[in-house]
């Protein structure tokens, strides 16, 4: 059956699979019992690079290759699902079993472009595990017809379209898969209008990539749908071909164009400082420029460039062109942390930090966000997001943790695609925390 982008929802079948592994009927039984036994048992899953989430597995699946993991944020219980292709282990009342065979690290695996092509279709062509069981769930009173200029003014979630998923779906997690079916759903009701077909493969492209990091559909849409890299959306598609395993697929379209504020982050985490710079100084006759200067500090961090990093940050608490106090307060105040965590990293080396409990805080998107980090035995053992004012965080409040613990360090942590001021902030309150307990 061909596949109709247009008619994507109807062209969704639940896909069964045949269990090929013995090992998969043991862990779903092992789950079973260790629920059984202890509800409250704190269990582990890894990820490809190393990274660990310590909560609760609620569900393995073992047809639809996923567990159902719930871990808690701050006073909130989430629960997020993970296929077994992104996990390396999963660990259930201390009892471990190997998922996959250890994979590289984003820019390390290497993969064709017709090996990407061919990863993109299919996941294109096949819905992902959880659509048929996920109920579309929206008001009645949301507009459907989600026009590109909405006739409303003001605030009204219900029913714009947009405010509707920057809003409701994106800030809440249990809301992601049904918001990505909606979007599918329209574009099943706007497939005679190609202007709008096209800002819904578009949208639908975006929610893949931030909110699930599904990078083989997020890219399978985002090509129907075209964006230019001056886009955000298009430089994710760029960065959707370097995660998948091709950095020249990405570079090509990062060079010699008009580019988005977003690919500084990208060329810096691509270790493209140069590219990254050049981006910047192009942003730095704009209103953009201080957004711009806090993604160079970024990027050259990554790479290690410290000074460099502290010179571009205190361009930001120079300057003095905001659009109001409360922005000004707020970037400002991000640009100190983050010049204060890089003084912190010597004190911050976990190798001269003695066990116990330590508390820090930074500014995030929205506000103040505070952690709890716990050394024990010499090891970062956990960072715990205790309270936060984040919103549009998307993974960052569980992966940055996790990549923090796996690599035992704050330095060279990738920011979660889509909310980089929030895992900046992440890694700023756990190198003042850290600081806290040096020797």
């Amino acid at each position: 059956m061909k596949f109709d982008p247009a008619r994507a929802p109807s062209c969704f079948r639940a896909i069964r699979f045949v269990c090929a592994g013995k090992f998969l009927a043991v862990l779903s039984t092992l789950l079973c019992v260790a629920m059984a036994a202890d509800a409250f048992a704190e269990d582990t899953i890894e990820f490809l690079n190393g990274s660990t989430l310590q909560g609760t597995v609620k569900n393995i699946r073992e047809p639809d290759k996923e567990i159902d993991f719930e871990l808690k944020i701050g006073s909130r219980l989430l629960t997020r699902t993970y296929a077994f292709s992104k996990l390396n282990s999963v660990t259930v009342n201390g009892d471990r079993r190997e998922l996959t065979v250890m994979a590289k690290k984003p820019g390390t695996l290497t993969r064709t472009k017709d090996e990407i092509q061919t990863i993109i279709d299919d996941a294109g062509k096949t819905p992902p595990d959880w659509f048929e069981s996920t109920k579309l769930n929206y008001p009645n009173t949301l507009d459907l017809d989600w026009p590109l200029k909405p006739p409303t003014k003001g605030w009204e979630q219900n029913k714009n379209m947009g405010q509707f998923l920057w809003s409701v779906v994106n800030e809440n997690p249990s809301r992601w898969h049904s918001g990505i079916k909606l979007v599918h759903h329209c574009l099943t009701l706007h497939k005679d209008d190609k202007v709008l077909l096209q800002r819904d493969m578009q949208r639908l492209g975006s929610m893949y990539f931030t909110l699930l990091q599904d990078y083989p559909r997020a890219a399978f849409w985002l090509q129907k749908a075209k964006p230019s890299v001056s886009q955000a959306d298009g430089v994710r598609l760029a960065e959707c071909y370097w995660r998948l395993g091709n950095r020249d697929m990405a570079l090509e379209m990062l060079r010699g164009k008009s580019l988005a504020l977003e690919s500084i982050k990208l060329l810096g985490d691509m270790h493209e400082v140069d590219g990254a710079i050049t981006v910047t100084k192009a942003f730095s006759r704009t209103n953009a420029d201080n957004e711009a200067y806090l993604l160079a500090g970024d990027a050259l961090r990554q790479a290690g460039q410290l000074d460099q990093a502290v010179t571009y940050y205190q361009k930001v608490v120079d300057a003095d062109n905001f659009r109001n106090k409360e922005y000004k307060d707020r970037i400002q105040a991000r640009a100190r942390d983050s010049i204060e965590a890089i003084s912190l990293y010597d004190k911050a080396d976990v190798s001269k930090v003695a066990d116990g409990k330590y508390s820090g805080n930074s500014i995030g998107y929205n506000g103040r966000l505070d952690v709890e980090v716990t050394v024990a035995n010499g090891r970062i053992q956990a960072v715990r997001i205790t309270a936060h004012l984040e919103k549009q965080f998307y993974a960052a409040l569980t992966d940055t943790p996790a990549n923090i613990i796996s690599t035992q360090s704050i330095q060279n942590i990738d920011a979660t695609s889509g909310a980089t001021i929030t895992s900046q902030a992440i890694v700023n309150a756990t190198a003042r925390a850290l600081a806290k307990g040096a020797k």
